[in-house]
């Protein structure tokens, strides 16, 4: 089938939703199907990086942040028929996945329902709790969008134009749409809880759909070759300090400083490595120095996904420290694909885990303390340190790969097709 799938940024920039839309579109393609993919043209040092390849159709599109990293397609007419055009002289369309929540989602709607294609909505992110966490007025933010949203959309016969919240803006979107997933059981049912369900063509009933984002079969398999094919002897930790990884977007959300205020407050002797950029990277530095943690930190800057995959592999524990804006929580299933137990701060990520990790706070209810996250290091490091730390559930390993996460959404696709 042909799959046209619609993201707010370009697949070749920055993010996981961008990461996991390059992996299902390799692993479809693997399994014969074709897919176009639709987003706005990048304009930084990488805008490059997609040249010539037939797969992308690149909107016109303006800049939105200062490193030209990330840009903006005004959905309208203007939009329409310039993608109405692009699209002319590539196979008819089977279904629109749309992954976006903002333009490129309103885009893929008004080209689905242009052209009387099913769509499935694959739902990402905790839309309230990100806006929150990275604006001022998030109310104001939030009527603004679900104004945008209904003026982009129009409306259609029974559907409401009441509610101004999060909520009520995803509510819109699933109305629309045959089918939605989410990448996680705990946001599906918070989306369902909500009235966030299936609407058009979708039967009476009807859920969401759970599918994890996966990791790369290819690129698992590499890194699990390169492990010694002998369990580390606990002796061995003994010798040595636990060794932490900490991975991630450094932003608010993501709580990096609380994380470096913990790991000073724990006191623990440990080598911790901080993987990734962002805006708070230089006030995370200052606050190590303020701080001074008996552990050693390093900050590594980002690094390319195998190598990313190397270094959780080569760590005693990955730690988590956002609560409540994931909705799966990646780079805890990446760890227990490799075997590496994690120190998780929202339980409702631990609990789609199952085993292998330490809980902050009490494992039933957020605890955003610095000294609940400095207990679950403390706790933590004794474990490795005494050979006994925490094991992950070794069927993630094949369940968390892209190729059984591509099959699971085929079915998807054809269920929603004529």
């Amino acid at each position: 089938m042909h799959v046209v799938m619609f993201g707010d940024q370009h697949a070749e920039s920055l993010g996981g939703a961008q990461v996991s839309m390059r992996l299902q579109r390799r692993f479809l393609e693997k399994a014969g199907h074709t897919v176009t993919m639709v987003a706005p043209a990048m304009h930084g040092p990488r805008a490059q990086a997609a040249a010539g390849d037939h797969a992308y159709v690149d909107l016109p599109s303006v800049p939105i942040t200062a490193d030209r990293e990330y840009s903006m397609t005004w959905p309208g007419r203007r939009t329409d028929r310039w993608l109405d055009a692009a699209m002319t002289g590539r196979p008819p369309v089977d279904v629109v996945h749309i992954q976006g929540d903002f333009w490129g989602a309103f885009i893929g709607v008004r080209y689905a329902e242009r052209h009387g294609i099913p769509i499935v909505h694959t739902m990402h992110n905790r839309l309230d709790v990100g806006i929150e966490a990275t604006t001022p007025l998030p109310k104001t933010v939030l009527r603004l969008l679900n104004a945008w949203q209904r003026r982009a959309l129009g409306r259609r016969a029974g559907e409401s134009e009441r509610g101004h919240d999060g909520w009520a803006y995803l509510r819109r979107f699933g109305a629309r749409a045959a089918a939605i997933t989410a990448p996680s059981t705990h946001f599906a049912r918070r989306l369902e809880a909500n009235g966030v369900l299936p609407g058009a063509r979708a039967p009476v009933g009807a859920v969401v759909d759970v599918i994890w984002n996966g990791i790369d079969d290819d690129v698992l398999d590499e890194v699990l070759a390169a492990l010694p094919d002998i369990p580390p002897d606990p002796a061995s930790v003994l010798e040595r300090r636990p060794r932490f990884v900490w991975l991630g977007r450094m932003s608010p959300e993501k709580r990096l400083m609380p994380f470096v205020e913990a790991l000073a407050a724990s006191g623990v002797e440990a080598e911790v490595e901080v993987i990734g950029g962002g805006g708070q990277l230089r006030a995370a530095r200052r606050l190590v120095e303020r701080l001074l943690p008996r552990a050693t930190v390093t900050f590594a800057g980002r690094m390319p996904y195998a190598r990313t995959l190397r270094r959780i592999a080569a760590a005693d524990a990955v730690v988590q420290t956002s609560i409540g804006f994931e909705t799966q929580g990646m780079t805890i299933f990446e760890a227990a694909s490799l075997g590496t137990p994690a120190v998780v701060s929202d339980p409702d990520l631990a609990a789609e885990l199952g085993t292998g990790f330490w809980a902050v706070g009490d494992g039933a209810t957020p605890d955003p303390s610095v000294a609940a996250l400095a207990d679950a290091l403390r706790a933590a490091a004794s474990d490795i340190s005494a050979g006994t730390a925490r094991v992950p559930d070794p069927t993630i390993r094949e369940r968390f790969r892209q190729s059984s996460r591509t099959a699971a959404m085929v079915e998807v696709y054809d269920r929603v097709t004529p």
